[in-house]
């Protein structure tokens, strides 16, 4: 579970540009020719995946999963009797050139069906050209308002929940705690993102709301290349509660500087960064992960549907371990399960029917059970995660815990 750092001005003019470019394009065409999906051929699914560029470590786990779902689909028989096979082509982190990939993937190539790229910024334009030719539209990353407020029935967002409410789990599980407790004081640190910036947003409502006092709020923009004075900040305010609005390199940054500081609020809840089960500890240093809270829709000890299967299969096919494997890859992994949901309960899997499968009832995967409202939001919710004997861990709810949320944080070094 990861989001692509961008400022709201650089957010707004990526999605102007592409306005432009979706006018100009074919893409805007009356054109609403769909492939079924049916055939005694393979089943081809088109994608654009960012194999270059900013988003392009991103867009390469995004690869593997949707690789490595097609190998294990392939080696029970394919779907339906069909092989699967990916046409992968990449969009170099650019809005523009995933407008072009999903034109010809759809009307040059002909593919059957269509997964998402990497990103928000990407899946915006990308489930535009999908909607306009009536192709169903599963996509791993891209869980920003934006992608919902366009209001597409064919798209489906594949995490268990839209990319502003993973901090719910952490101010839930806050006030859940007796009164005594509970944090008193709190400070904000959040990045200038329209992703990072919100979810800590929406924990201090819930916070202020339940008379936890807000003792300090910074918004830095994501230039800043020294957190040092935001952190000192913090340490002068010694609130019992840090929730940080982070992409990656800002988390790391605001750890480091806390350590420098000696300085280790009791609870911290970090929105992205602190879920990396690989770059976290190399980052900060594994000693330093211990109590660090976020939140995360896949851990390797998972018991969900298929599960263990993916993680085994990443491993052997991939190499690392299973506590290295990046999140990215399975949403990726998902998005193909549910499409052989599909293909099992209907008996066909054509682009109508998929939609039409997926805006009912709920669906297994290795995210846990996915269902979504008309815009393609997912209703469910993430799980809290924490940092314990280091590694990343599964504490809350009660039924995805794997073990006790540990409470105060233990100071820095362990």
């Amino acid at each position: 579970m990861k989001w692509n750092t961008y400022s709201k001005r650089t957010w707004q003019a990526a999605v102007a540009a592409c306005a432009l470019a979706l006018t100009a394009s074919g893409c805007a065409s009356s054109s609403d020719t769909a492939a079924s999906g049916q055939g005694n051929g393979p089943l081809v699914i088109g994608a654009s995946v960012s194999l270059t560029g900013d988003f392009a470590d991103n867009g390469k786990a995004v690869q593997r999963g949707y690789q490595l779902w097609a190998d294990s689909v392939n080696a029970k028989g394919g779907l339906l009797g069909r092989k699967v096979e990916f046409k992968i082509v990449d969009d170099l982190s650019s809005p523009t050139q995933v407008i072009t990939n999903y034109q010809n993937l759809i009307n040059r190539d002909h593919v059957d069906l269509v997964f998402g790229p990497f990103s928000s910024l990407l899946t915006v334009p990308a489930s535009q050209v999908a909607k306009r030719y009536g192709y169903a539209f599963l996509e791993p990353a891209g869980g920003g308002p934006q992608v919902f407020a366009q209001h597409l029935n064919n798209l489906f967002f594949v995490q268990p929940a839209p990319s502003v409410r993973a901090g719910d789990v952490f101010a839930k599980w806050v006030l859940s705690l007796p009164a005594d407790k509970r944090p008193r004081t709190a400070a904000y640190a959040e990045l200038d993102d329209p992703f990072a910036g919100p979810i800590a947003e929406s924990v201090r409502t819930a916070f202020e709301a339940a008379g936890i006092k807000t003792v300090y709020k910074q918004v830095y923009p994501a230039e800043t290349a020294d957190l040092s004075p935001v952190m000192s900040g913090i340490a002068a305010a010694h609130p019992d509660v840090l929730v940080s609005g982070t992409q990656n390199n800002d988390a790391y940054a605001q750890i480091k500087s806390l350590v420098q500081l000696k300085f280790s609020p009791k609870f911290v809840f970090m929105s992205n960064g602190a879920n990396s089960p690989l770059e976290f500890p190399d980052k900060v240093g594994a000693a330093n992960t211990s109590g660090i809270m976020s939140s995360g829709d896949w851990y390797p000890s998972s018991t969900a549907a298929g599960s263990a299967e993916f993680a085994a299969a990443y491993v052997k096919k991939y190499g690392g371990t299973a506590q290295q494997v990046d999140n990215s890859s399975a949403e990726a992994y998902a998005c193909g399960q549910l499409l052989a949901d599909v293909a099992k309960k209907a008996g066909k899997i054509d682009n109508a029917t998929i939609i039409k499968s997926l805006h009912s009832g709920s669906w297994p995967t290795l995210l846990g059970d996915l269902g979504w409202n008309a815009d393609g939001a997912p209703t469910s919710s993430f799980s809290l995660v924490q940092w314990q004997g280091g590694k990343l861990l599964p504490v809350y709810p009660a039924a995805a815990a794997q073990a006790a949320p540990v409470y105060p944080k233990p100071n820095w070094g362990g």
